[in-house]
Protein backbone atom coordinates (compact mmCIF):
# COMPACT_ATOMS: atom_id res chain seq x y z
CA UNK A 1 0.00 0.00 0.00
CA UNK A 2 1.34 3.22 -1.06
CA UNK A 3 1.16 6.21 1.35
CA UNK A 4 0.40 10.14 0.41
CA UNK A 5 4.36 11.02 1.65
CA UNK A 6 5.26 8.55 -1.39
CA UNK A 7 3.19 10.44 -3.74
CA UNK A 8 4.16 13.21 -2.43
CA UNK A 9 7.88 12.51 -2.62
CA UNK A 10 7.43 11.75 -6.57
CA UNK A 11 5.70 14.84 -7.15
CA UNK A 12 8.24 16.69 -5.28
CA UNK A 13 11.00 14.91 -7.58
CA UNK A 14 9.15 15.59 -11.14
CA UNK A 15 8.93 19.27 -9.91
CA UNK A 16 12.78 19.68 -9.00
CA UNK A 17 13.73 17.98 -11.97
CA UNK A 18 11.36 20.41 -14.42
CA UNK A 19 12.97 23.33 -12.61
CA UNK A 20 16.74 21.84 -12.64
CA UNK A 21 15.36 21.73 -16.58
CA UNK A 22 14.47 25.33 -16.91
CA UNK A 23 17.91 26.29 -14.88
CA UNK A 24 20.58 23.69 -16.42
CA UNK A 25 18.67 24.10 -20.71
CA UNK A 26 18.19 27.78 -21.45
CA UNK A 27 19.05 27.53 -25.38
CA UNK A 28 15.97 25.55 -26.78
CA UNK A 29 12.35 26.67 -26.39
CA UNK A 30 11.01 23.16 -26.76
CA UNK A 31 13.06 21.68 -23.67
CA UNK A 32 12.15 24.98 -21.70
CA UNK A 33 8.01 24.66 -22.69
CA UNK A 34 8.69 20.52 -21.60
CA UNK A 35 10.10 21.61 -18.21
CA UNK A 36 6.75 23.20 -17.80
CA UNK A 37 4.24 20.86 -18.47
CA UNK A 38 6.41 18.57 -16.47
CA UNK A 39 6.55 21.37 -13.75
CA UNK A 40 2.06 21.12 -13.92
CA UNK A 41 2.14 17.55 -14.04
CA UNK A 42 4.10 17.33 -10.77
CA UNK A 43 1.71 19.80 -9.22
CA UNK A 44 -1.24 17.59 -10.69
CA UNK A 45 -0.12 14.61 -9.34
CA UNK A 46 0.03 16.27 -5.74
CA UNK A 47 -3.73 17.50 -6.20
CA UNK A 48 -4.56 14.01 -7.15
CA UNK A 49 -2.79 11.98 -4.04
CA UNK A 50 -4.16 14.83 -1.25
CA UNK A 51 -8.04 14.31 -3.47
CA UNK A 52 -7.47 10.57 -3.38
CA UNK A 53 -6.19 10.12 0.58
CA UNK A 54 -9.08 12.89 1.68
CA UNK A 55 -11.76 10.89 -0.09
CA UNK A 56 -13.11 14.46 -2.28
CA UNK A 57 -13.56 14.15 -6.06
CA UNK A 58 -13.06 17.83 -6.12
CA UNK A 59 -9.16 17.69 -6.31
CA UNK A 60 -8.98 15.28 -9.64
CA UNK A 61 -11.45 17.71 -11.21
CA UNK A 62 -9.23 20.74 -10.69
CA UNK A 63 -6.84 18.53 -12.22
CA UNK A 64 -8.85 18.09 -15.86
CA UNK A 65 -9.30 22.11 -15.50
CA UNK A 66 -5.74 22.47 -15.40
CA UNK A 67 -4.60 19.69 -18.03
CA UNK A 68 -7.09 21.64 -20.55
CA UNK A 69 -5.29 25.19 -18.85
CA UNK A 70 -1.91 23.00 -19.94
CA UNK A 71 -3.20 21.68 -23.45
CA UNK A 72 -4.46 25.31 -24.55
CA UNK A 73 -0.91 26.67 -23.25
CA UNK A 74 0.99 24.01 -25.66
CA UNK A 75 -0.67 24.72 -28.15
CA UNK A 76 -0.12 28.26 -28.43
CA UNK A 77 3.11 28.01 -27.55
CA UNK A 78 4.27 25.53 -30.21
CA UNK A 79 2.18 28.02 -32.60
CA UNK A 80 4.49 30.73 -31.83
CA UNK A 81 7.63 28.94 -31.82
CA UNK A 82 6.24 27.81 -35.84
CA UNK A 83 5.80 31.29 -36.70
CA UNK A 84 9.36 31.93 -34.80
CA UNK A 85 10.87 29.10 -36.76
CA UNK A 86 9.31 30.33 -40.10
CA UNK A 87 10.54 34.20 -39.50
CA UNK A 88 14.52 33.48 -37.97
CA UNK A 89 15.08 29.44 -39.03
CA UNK A 90 16.03 28.99 -35.53
CA UNK A 91 14.28 28.21 -32.24
CA UNK A 92 17.28 29.48 -29.86
CA UNK A 93 15.97 31.87 -26.80
CA UNK A 94 18.57 34.39 -27.83
CA UNK A 95 16.87 34.80 -31.08
CA UNK A 96 13.52 35.43 -29.00
CA UNK A 97 15.02 38.48 -26.91
CA UNK A 98 16.30 39.98 -30.20
CA UNK A 99 13.01 40.37 -31.32
CA UNK A 100 12.20 43.69 -28.80
CA UNK A 101 11.61 46.65 -29.81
Amino acid sequence: MLALADFLIVGAILFCLSVAGIFINRKNIIVLLMCVELMLLAVNLNFVAFSHFNQDISGQVFVFFILTVAAAESAIGLAILVVLFRNRSSINVEDISAMRG
